[in-house]
Formats: C-alpha cells, sequence, structure tokens
C-alpha cells in the first residue's frame, strides 16, 4: 500500500518535472524577449524625446509648453512600452487596458473645470494670441502685462502693480485686445471746441502740436478728424502713432500741449452746459 502510494507521487513528480523542463526554455525565451524589447524600447523612445525636443525648438514653442508635451509623449510611450513588455510575459493586459479607461474617466469628472483650463493653456501655448511681456486686455474686463503662462493660468500685472491669476479656459474664451504685438500703437482721442470755432485753423494748431513732439511718427502720418456734432461742442479726433514704450508719454505730452495750443489761439473747449428758455405766456 505504501508503495503504491510512494509510486503515484513519484508519478505525479516526474510529470511536475517534465511539465517544467518542458516551460523552462519558453519562460526563458519570454523574459528574453522581454529584456530585449524593454531595452529596444527605452532606446527608440530616447530617440523620440530628442526629436521632438528639437522641433519644439525649431517651432519656437514656450518653455512650459515643451516640458509639458515632453512629459506628455515620456509617459505615453512609457506605458506602451510597459503594456508590450508585460504581454510578452504572458500577462493578460485587459484589466491594464480597462484600469487606465475607468481611471481615466473618473479623473476627467472630478477635474471638468481644471481640464477646461487645461484645453484653454494648451491652445494659449500653441496659438499664442499674447506673449509674456505683451500688454493686453480682454473682453471680460481683464488688463495687465503677461507675467507668466502657465498650462492652468495666466498671471497678469496691472497698471497698479497687482498681479491677477486667470484661468486659461475663461482667457482663452474670451476676445483679446493685444496693445503690444503690432510693436506700435496709435493714440485716439477727443478734443471737443466750440461752434463758434474755426474748424480749420483748430485742425491746423492740433496738426502741428502733433508734430512737435518728439515721439509721434510721422509715418503713418498724423491725423486731426472731424468725428462729431456733438450736444455741447464739435468733437476732433487726434490721432498719432509712437513705439509701445513711448506711448503713454506721447499720450499725455499731446493732451497738455493740445488744451494749451488751442487756449492760446483763442479757441474755447466747452464744457456741458443747458440753455434754459423762459416764455412769459402773457
Amino acid at each position: 500500500m505504501e508503495n503504491l502510494e510512494f509510486n503515484e507521487v513519484q508519478q505525479h513528480w516526474d510529470k511536475l518535472l517534465a511539465s517544467a523542463v518542458a516551460w523552462v526554455p519558453r519562460i526563458l525565451i519570454a523574459v528574453a524577449s522581454a529584456i530585449l524589447i524593454y531595452l529596444i524600447g527605452s532606446w527608440l523612445i530616447r530617440i523620440i524625446k530628442r526629436t521632438a525636443e528639437k522641433t519644439f525648438e525649431r517651432r519656437e514653442m514656450d518653455v512650459s509648453l515643451q516640458r509639458f508635451l515632453g512629459n506628455l509623449i515620456s509617459w505615453g510611450l512609457n506605458i506602451l512600452l510597459f503594456i508590450v513588455v508585460v504581454t510578452q510575459l504572458g500577462v493578460q493586459t485587459s484589466a491594464f487596458v480597462a484600469i487606465i479607461g475607468a481611471a481615466g474617466l473618473a479623473i476627467g469628472l472630478a477635474l471638468q473645470g481644471s481640464l477646461s483650463n487645461f484645453a484653454g493653456g494648451i491652445l494659449i501655448l500653441l496659438l499664442k494670441p499674447f506673449r509674456v511681456g505683451d500688454y493686453i486686455s480682454s473682453s471680460s474686463g481683464i488688463s495687465g502685462t503677461i507675467q507668466v503662462i502657465d498650462i492652468f493660468n495666466t498671471k497678469l500685472v496691472t497698471p497698479q502693480n497687482q498681479l491677477v491669476v486667470v484661468p486659461n479656459g475663461e482667457l482663452s474664451n474670451s476676445s483679446i485686445t493685444n496693445y503690444t504685438q503690432m510693436g506700435t500703437r496709435r493714440t485716439w482721442f477727443d478734443i471737443g471746441v466750440s461752434y463758434d470755432a474755426d474748424l480749420k485753423q483748430a485742425k491746423e494748431i492740433l496738426l502741428e502740436v502733433i508734430k512737435n513732439n518728439e515721439f509721434a511718427f510721422e509715418d503713418p502720418a498724423p491725423q486731426v478728424v472731424v468725428t462729431e456734432l456733438g450736444d455741447n461742442a464739435i468733437n476732433l479726433s487726434v490721432r498719432a502713432t509712437t513705439s509701445n514704450e513711448n506711448f503713454w508719454t506721447m499720450n499725455e505730452q499731446l493732451l497738455i500741449a493740445c488744451k494749451a495750443a488751442l487756449d492760446h489761439a483763442g479757441i474755447e473747449i466747452p464744457y456741458p452746459q443747458r440753455d434754459i428758455h423762459i416764455r412769459n405766456k402773457s
């Protein structure tokens, strides 16, 4: 009886050894293939990353966007390489794919607002409606000089030296006025003169003021045009172009000089007034 049990155990052991001997070459081949795939895949990932970095530099992409896209490419390729390696080892990857999909869905639902800002940041960095150092204003009422453009938000400094952090989702969906990108700015303000004034003389005086300003460009030519017959005055629009850095200085100088020149010529700059007519019924 004991010999029979021993023989059964021996037979099972022999089968196990035979199976192990049969599986060892397969396991060794699978492991060797997985290691080879990993080494080749890592080498290819490094080449792809270097190629992508050179492409980003040639396209003069923003540094923040270069860093983000580089990390995104690296993570994506490494996850793909991991799936290929474990598949080569005989592990079923359907579970990994399901987990990654479920995690992506959960993260997307939890971070809807952040993903909107993230998408807005990508659009801003790719399309470049403004750059660091530009002065902008948006239809949402935000204005200032761009200090930092991040993936999720943009930081501006207002003329009052206040730091404003704006979500990129809001900024990318707004109409943006970029005052810096063209390199020059054109002042555009109205001066009202009385209805008794000689408009031709007033225009000549204002044009002479612009020509005497050290910051005003000759090209494009400055203009003084009649824009409105208002309730209390005839409005003359003063238009002159200068560089971005001299805009506010020129604008202030023109306002002061225009008023002084009109006062010297005896041309009145009227203020709002109302005429009252009293009728006597008798």
